[in-house]
């Protein structure tokens, strides 16, 4: 490797570190185990809380026309598929708590997506009496749960209702055989007298729990997206640990408050008029790692003509699952911006879900896509090695024109570019296929945190290969490293040292001095950083550096040095009468300019010397 090829890797190595340092997970504190949750006491047949003693007066003043569903017992009614158990509560006739059948914490715990002390989901309306009324304020009469088919759908339906102000209030679920996606349908019926015409507000407010082993990846994984019905996506910063709020003016499509590997969103089969969303984070709260909250504006003509219609969706965050779930709904599964994103949408997922269909062990799974990367590479790594070996075999010319220019880097490079050009060699040739894997490179950072088909897939040691394997366990903390030391990152980092070794050891003179000292200590500073990430990204990079290897041995038997110089010669003798062109030309171009402004000041001071010293005309002196 020459001094330039080594010089840019270097400078893409520095800024893939500032890129990880700022992103990358810290070790979780220990937490206390996981609160029990509601699921267990909302289940069919529980006993329900007493009442509070009921004051109409009260009722009548803050709820007008509709006090008369203020009074009642709160009953809990559950709707559940093979995937999900939803408990409902007649209190408000909502969703009070969801379970992923599934799925469970990394702490193996039951995996309670929303549960009573966690989340509240409620709807609010103004009366034409000017009081603000929530659907949490009625008490609602649950109907019995009916099998249901529509199409080739089939499942169960809910229904709760509310006879008020001589009308009725209804909310209808409807929950299908192997799906996510709850149905739901607000009905105001006969209240046209009774509401105002304003907007009702759906309001979803959620306090995160944790369910990863990394706390600080979990919450900064957890945010809140939405799409507008123009087909624009956008979201909340995700790691920011600071208040983030969101206001849209315009008519949006869904909204969801994703929580890393899982999902609670809301669809309109029409649409929401505007919404606000926003986040708070308090670090000093060991059991809620975030709250979400968001607002969401329903014509009330809608509600009042029975299109109020909604889908909820309560599921794992799959790509497979969600682009199937409404437009835009995909975006929930981040994979990166913009290049990254499309790396990883069509090429990496498709590939991996192609061989999962055949391989159980994901271990395994990473270790093929390595080598289906290195195959589809090989022309790009091939170009780089002959890249470096004909710098390796023009060294000998290089060294001796920078003894003979001496201290002169100017003339130094002029006639390093001249060589180059009358051997038919680039600088760039090296680098250019280098920086076209890069955004394998960056996509797999992305990825791997990201796909819940790691979750909780052990292989040899790990545990789990979306966060880091903690095999090492240390009884103290270490700055930059934590209370763990991840057995695949330190295995990365010696494979990794061992590629520096044999590089160097192939092409001595390219590495001296500080060059040389920093090839070593970059792959220990990444040792540090890479310790906390996801052990299926280290344990990728553990094979990419073996396979990298394999290859350098392979190559070498194709690439022979006589044969390489022998047709630098020839290069040389038909380039003879040849004119630089292209890039070649206009850096010479640029260096010859360059040269010719450096000279231009030297001569400007020079002539201002001479005329200094030249004898000034005397004054005529002036007499009486």
């Amino acid at each position: 490797m020459d001094r330039n090829s080594a010089t840019g890797l270097f400078l893409i190595a520095a800024l893939l570190l500032v890129y990880l340092y700022f992103f990358k997970p810290e070790t979780p504190k220990e937490v206390p185990a996981d609160k029990p949750t509601t699921a267990a006491s909302t289940a069919p047949g529980a006993t329900p809380a007493p009442a509070a003693s009921f004051d109409s007066t009260a009722a009548a003043r803050t709820l007008g026309v509709f006090a008369g569903a203020a009074q009642g017992t709160a009953q809990q009614v559950q709707l559940q598929n093979d995937n999900v158990a939803i408990t409902f509560s007649s209190k408000g006739g909502r969703v009070e708590a969801v379970r992923l059948k599934n799925y469970k914490t990394f702490f193996g715990k039951p995996l309670d997506l929303l549960d009573a002390q966690s989340a509240q989901i409620d709807t609010r309306f103004r009366t034409i009496g000017g009081q603000n009324v929530r659907l949490s304020d009625l008490y609602f009469q649950p109907g019995a749960v009916q099998p249901f088919a529509e199409g080739d759908k089939k499942g169960q339906r809910l229904s709760f209702t509310a006879s008020v102000a001589g009308g009725q209030i209804e909310e209808v679920y409807t929950l299908a055989d192997g799906s996510y996606e709850l149905g739901y349908d607000l009905r105001f019926t006969g209240l046209q007298q009774a509401m105002s015409q304003e907007p009702l507000t759906f309001t979803f407010v959620d306090r995160v729990r944790q369910t990863e082993q990394d706390l600080k990846q979990n919450r900064n994984h957890t945010t809140i997206n939405h799409y507008l019905v123009d087909d624009e996506h956008g979201a909340l910063t995700e790691a920011s640990e600071k208040p983030e709020e969101l206001d849209i003016a315009e008519p949006l499509k869904w909204a969801a408050h994703k929580h890393d590997f899982f999902v609670a969103g809301i669809i309109a089969n029409d649409k929401f008029s505007n919404g606000k969303f926003n986040s708070t984070v308090d670090l000093n709260d060991s059991t809620f790692i975030k709250t979400l909250s968001t607002t969401l504006s329903i014509p009330a003509a809608d509600a009042q003509q029975g299109k109020a219609s909604f889908r909820y969706y309560f599921g794992p965050n799959s790509l497979p699952i969600l682009k199937d779930v409404a437009p835009g709904f995909d975006r929930n599964v981040y994979l990166g911006w913009g290049l990254f994103r499309w790396v990883n949408q069509f090429v990496v997922l498709p590939v991996f879900h192609t061989l999962e269909q055949f391989i159980s062990s994901y271990g395994i799974i990473i270790a093929l896509l390595v080598v289906l990367i290195k195959l589809v590479t090989w022309p790009l790594t091939y170009k780089t090695y002959v890249s470096q070996a004909k710098m390796k075999v023009l060294k000998p010319e290089i060294d001796a024109i920078k003894e003979k220019a001496g201290d002169d880097q100017m003339k130094v490079q002029q006639e390093t570019m001249k060589l180059y050009s009358s051997f038919g060699v680039s600088p760039l040739s090296g680098c250019v296929p280098t920086l076209l894997t890069l955004p394998i490179l960056f996509a797999m950072f992305q990825f791997f945190p990201n796909a819940i088909e790691l979750r909780q897939e052990h292989f040899l040691w790990a545990k789990d290969l979306s966060t880091y394997d903690d095999l090492i366990k240390l009884p103290f903390e270490v700055p930059f490293l934590g209370n763990h030391i991840s057995l695949f990152t330190v295995l990365m980092t010696l494979s990794t040292l061992l590629m520096t070794w044999q590089s160097n050891q192939m092409n001595p003179a390219a590495m001296q001095g500080p060059m040389k000292f920093y090839s070593y200590l970059m792959p220990v500073v990444f040792m540090f950083v890479l310790n906390s990430f996801a052990a299926g990204l280290t344990w990728y990079y553990l094979v990419s550096n073996l396979a990298t290897l394999g290859q350098q041995a392979l190559t070498r038997r194709f690439v022979d040095d006589t044969k390489i110089r022998a047709q630098l010669e020839a290069n040389k003798v038909k380039n003879k009468d040849k004119k630089p062109s292209g890039f070649g030309a206009r850096l010479q171009d640029a260096m010859r300019a360059a040269q010719e402004r450096d000279a231009q000041p030297r001569s400007g001071a020079d002539a201002g010397t001479s005329a200094s010293v030249e004898p000034k005309p005397k004054k005529p002196t002036r007499r009486s």
